[in-house]
């Protein structure tokens, strides 16, 4: 069963993953560019909200959060990763990137754990600490399981002062093993390099003819006579196109084949060029025919995936959200239906969606209740009727009253997604602000409007709560209030939210300020007010539910 996770990810991988039970793992983890990890969202009014949840503040500084993830690492069993964590210590001291750099490695070690042998892990990073998580992770997963370091151009080039423009990301791909799952994946030609196919075989096809050797005399079964033609005596060898091989009789069969079987299947399916010989007589030495219509393997530097701009169909407002493409490519290569994907930093939930969409099983994992209120609305607007847990969110008062004891901040985030609101501020709010959400809608359908949400999870609510809810909605020019309470309401509070009047529009009267309780937000009560536009995150499109399509590469 898919599984969204709330909750430290350590704690998590540690209570709830087995071992070797993930085949593939995909990580954008907060980069450490700055010494908060900012969630800022867009209002439906297009301008930008205040809302900064700072969800890591706390965490990438070095204390004793950072020293105990350091000891984790230190008696881990891991004696690579361990020295090279010591030696970074060494070089680095106790500093913001060195807290950075321990709690990463703790959590590679238990991803490396939850891993099958055939699986493989992409790290999303950015050059600010690229260059000490490359050398981490050859120390857990082992230098000779590197596979790739791909590129992805995140942004269009802009001018720099002083410096070369920054426009890539780096993603670090490793497996577990010498055994693991890769799918080929074609892509088309770019117009460029298509310009060198003009040659038009019986059936109307483009092809381009190719080396058929390679530099080099080895002899053997690569060097075999071949219809008569001796590779040797033109210092070269025989270079099978074994893609193309297996795609003719399988993986598997094709591993069976002698080179000169192999070469005789590419000339009996139009995988051969013969050309005439110099002077006209004969043939010549034989050329491999690449077909346009084959396309081009996945290269590790990707410039044909675009970053997502503010139109984007699929953008949320979620300011580190990647392009759904670019997970659609990695898993499609790195994983099978069936397989289980994890994303422990899952934030918007783009893995997850691409996980769902080619039909994998998932596991998300996210630090904070907005980043799960947003997946859940995500999958929701997406595939209709999907079926999924949650773990770690409030299922009834009880939960919700735990959560309000544990932490405030996330009970007042939880809370307002309950009703659709987008969060305002985060821990560092003024004390006279008043505003925990906010509520865009247009009651005519043209002017946004916005309702204000204060969140109270204290066990003791009075009147003066809601009289101040009253003068922040004026304050603000804002329409209506929403005053959600963990504890139940008094008489006087409704008494006072009567007298705060009515927001009147074309289409009826709803009242100024509302009060509704945790409990009758479980029992499916919401705000009263008109023509809500849209909802806190933009929505997300929904996905076909029959066969998979092409794939949009």
């Amino acid at each position: 069963m898919n599984r969204l996770y709330y909750g430290d990810n350590l704690d998590v991988l540690r209570g709830c993953i087995d071992n070797e039970s993930v085949d593939l793992i995909y990580l954008d983890p907060p980069f450490n560019s700055q010494a908060t990890y900012n969630v800022l969202f867009k209002s439906t009014a297009g301008e930008k909200s205040r809302a900064q949840i700072g969800a890591f503040e706390d965490t990438w500084h070095w204390g004793d959060e950072a020293e105990l993830a350091f000891d984790g690492v230190i008696s881990s069993g891991n004696s690579d990763a361990a020295e090279m964590l010591r030696a970074m210590r060494s070089f680095l001291r106790e500093n913001d990137m060195m807290a950075y750099l321990s709690m990463m490695t703790v959590r590679l070690l238990e991803l490396h754990r939850v891993l099958k042998p055939s699986g493989s892990i992409y790290l999303h990073c950015d050059p600010t600490a690229s260059h000490y998580l490359r050398i981490l992770i050859d120390a857990v997963f082992g230098a000779t399981n590197f596979r790739n370091e791909l590129i992805w151009k995140r942004t269009s080039a802009h001018s720099a002062a002083d410096r070369w423009g920054d426009i890539h990301d780096t993603v670090f791909y490793y497996s577990k093993s010498d055994e693991y799952t890769w799918n080929e994946l074609l892509l088309p030609h770019t117009d460029e390099y298509s310009a060198r196919y003009k040659n038009v075989d019986k059936d109307g096809e483009l092809w381009a003819d190719d080396n058929l050797t390679a530099p080099g005399v080895r002899h053997g079964d690569s060097g075999a006579i071949w219809r008569g033609y001796d590779p040797t005596a033109k210092g070269v060898h025989w270079k099978v196109n074994l893609k193309t091989v297996e795609r003719l009789v399988g993986a598997a069969k094709a591993k069976e084949l002698s080179t000169t079987r192999k070469l005789d299947l590419l000339d009996e399916h139009g995988h051969i060029h013969w050309p005439k010989a110099r002077g006209g007589h004969g043939e010549g030495f034989p050329r491999f025919k690449r077909y346009l219509s084959e396309g081009t393997v996945v290269q590790d530097v990707i410039t044909d995936v675009p970053p997502l701009n503010s139109q984007a169909q699929e953008r949320l407002g979620y300011p580190t959200q990647k392009p759904l493409a670019l997970l659609e490519r990695i898993i499609t290569v790195s994983s099978n239906e069936g397989d289980v994907v994890l994303d422990p930093f899952c934030g918007c939930g783009t893995t997850i969606h691409a996980a769902q969409k080619l039909r994998r099983e998932w596991i998300g994992i996210d630090i904070t209740h907005l980043a799960i209120s947003l997946i859940e609305k995500r999958l929701k607007d997406a595939f209709p009727g999907i079926k999924y847990e949650v773990h770690g969110t409030p299922k009834d008062v009880d939960g919700a009253r735990d959560l309000a004891a544990r932490d405030k901040y996330q009970f007042q985030w939880w809370a307002v997604s309950l009703v659709n609101a987008v969060p305002f501020a985060g821990k560092k709010k003024g004390a006279d602000s008043g505003i925990d959400g906010l509520i865009y809608f247009k009651p005519e359908g043209r002017v946004t409007e916005k309702a204000i949400v204060s969140v109270k999870g204290g066990e003791n609510v009075n009147v003066a709560m809601v009289r101040d809810l009253a003068h922040v909605v004026d304050r603000e020019g804002a329409k209506i209030g929403v005053f959600l309470t963990l504890a139940d309401s008094t008489g006087p509070m409704r008494t006072e939210a009567v007298k705060a009047g009515y927001y009147e529009t074309l289409y009826g009267k709803y009242p100024k300020i509302q009060i509704l309780t945790i409990r009758e937000l479980f029992e499916g009560k919401q705000p009263n007010i008109p023509l809500v536009d849209a909802s806190t995150f933009k929505k997300a499109p929904k996905e076909s539910q029959g066969e998979q399509g092409p794939l949009p590469f």
